[in-house]
């Protein structure tokens, strides 16, 4: 008689998943996958629409740039503000901003109005959103979960944006673009429309705790700006961040130019969208396998190795413009950017106090967009005048330098790190 199999209980198996974060953790984790699939629609049909307008490297360039500018010029500002308002409403405003903006793109594409300047303002408008809301999101979790539960909780959330974002939304996006602009815009839209619903179900206040007198704003600023400027390590993840930024940023704004016809690859509005899901899925196992591999190789082993493989992952489409090629390198870099994303934010957010945690993550953020403008720039000139592999080549070999941060980044220092913000 063969030996009965123990019955999987769903209770069992969502507690498994869930590995004991509360309920208002998941509240969030629920307007996050929302967020992320109405993030991943627009994401694709963003820059599909911009090639139907122009085939200007430059011009295409300058989306990304318009949507990152915000960040640098209202990124402080709002660091400042997420450590005096409370983070959950500032959110939720911001999934209303995001909700308008698209459903009025929406209403410009059906009047057939579209024009390269629209998208460089809904960039601007989408882009001041961001600098808030991500400031937020990344303030908050520490007080949803607790600092003991933050690399699981980085990982069911980052497992959840990384399947809308990169999985479902940009195939999805793909697909209703190539039924219709509007349709892809407006379906956008109501994912923000429910995600800002979910952050309405989220109970208590997330106001910071702040002690002493009151102070100015730029004051509390500069208290943010000096703790990162004077912190060793965070200083270093920081400077890793805004060079695979600088790196990237042009890959990522030059892509659709050189992924569909009639580019070098020579794919469909919906094959450019599939290309994704190989993204898609690495990032998906990355996610869940995050905190296994930081516990056998070390934090600063993987932030090392997934830097050095992100980089590859850049270079591989300036050697080929294989489709199956590039997709196998798409699938590597998730999980690469995955494993960089869960460790470097969990180690960012253990050595903060709650009272600093908006205006460093602000600071961090300004920098990382300042490289990223910074980047899309530069990638427009080089792609301009030698082409987009060269410009691809260039962004590669920045990411692999970067990785001479690991000097720094040692599990001693880490250590030492982590008892002193414990102790405050």
């Amino acid at each position: 008689m063969s030996p009965r199999l123990p019955r999987l209980h769903p209770r069992a198996l969502f507690s498994a998943f869930g590995g004991g974060l509360p309920a208002n953790f998941w509240r969030l984790w629920i307007s996050s996958v929302s967020a992320n699939l109405a993030d991943g629609i627009v994401a694709v049909a963003i820059p599909l629409i911009a090639v139907s307008l122009t085939r200007s490297p430059a011009e295409i360039a300058a989306v990304t740039i318009a949507s990152r500018i915000p960040n640098i010029a209202v990124g402080l500002l709002a660091g400042g503000l997420a450590d005096r308002l409370d983070r959950r409403w500032t959110m939720l405003a911001v999934q209303l901003l995001r909700f308008t903006v698209i459903t009025v793109l929406a209403a410009i594409a059906v009047a057939g109005a579209l024009s390269m300047p629209v998208l460089y303002a809904t960039a601007l408008v989408i882009g001041t959103g961001e600098a808030f809301f991500d400031t937020n999101a990344q303030a908050i979790i520490p007080a949803l979960v607790g600092r003991d539960r933050l690399v699981t909780a980085n990982g069911r959330l980052f497992a959840a944006e990384t399947m809308m974002n990169a999985f479902v939304g940009p195939p999805l996006g793909g697909l209703l673009i190539a039924v219709s602009v509007p349709l892809a815009l407006s379906a956008g839209a109501l994912g923000f429309l429910l995600a800002a619903v979910g952050l309405l179900l989220i109970a208590g206040g997330f106001r910071s705790e702040r002690t002493g007198p009151g102070r100015r704003l730029h004051a509390d600023i500069a208290e943010g700006i000096g703790f990162l400027a004077r912190h060793p390590l965070l200083r270093t993840l920081s400077g890793m961040v805004a060079m695979g930024r600088l790196g990237s940023a042009g890959f990522f704004a030059l892509l659709a130019l050189y992924a569909v016809a009639p580019g070098p690859m020579g794919l469909s509005e919906p094959q450019y969208g599939l290309l994704f899901v190989t993204f898609g899925i690495g990032s998906l196992i990355g996610s869940f396998v995050a905190t296994q591999t930081v516990s056998i190789l070390g934090r600063p082993n993987v932030l090392a190795g997934a830097q050095l493989l992100f980089g590859l992952v850049i270079l591989v489409p300036a050697l080929t413009a294989n489709a199956l090629v590039i997709g196998a390198g798409f699938f590597a870099g998730g999980i690469a950017i995955m494993a960089w994303n869960i460790t470097n934010v969990s180690l960012r957010q253990s050595l903060l106090p709650s009272s600093l945690m908006g205006r460093v993550h602000a600071t961090h953020r300004t920098l990382a967009n300042l490289a990223e403008v910074i980047g899309a720039f530069a990638a427009g000139l080089i792609a301009e005048a030698f082409g987009l592999r060269v410009a691809f080549a260039v962004g590669a070999a920045v990411i692999i330098v970067s990785v001479a941060g690991r000097l720094i980044v040692t599990d001693d220092r880490i250590r030492a790190a982590e008892a002193t913000a414990e102790a405050t």
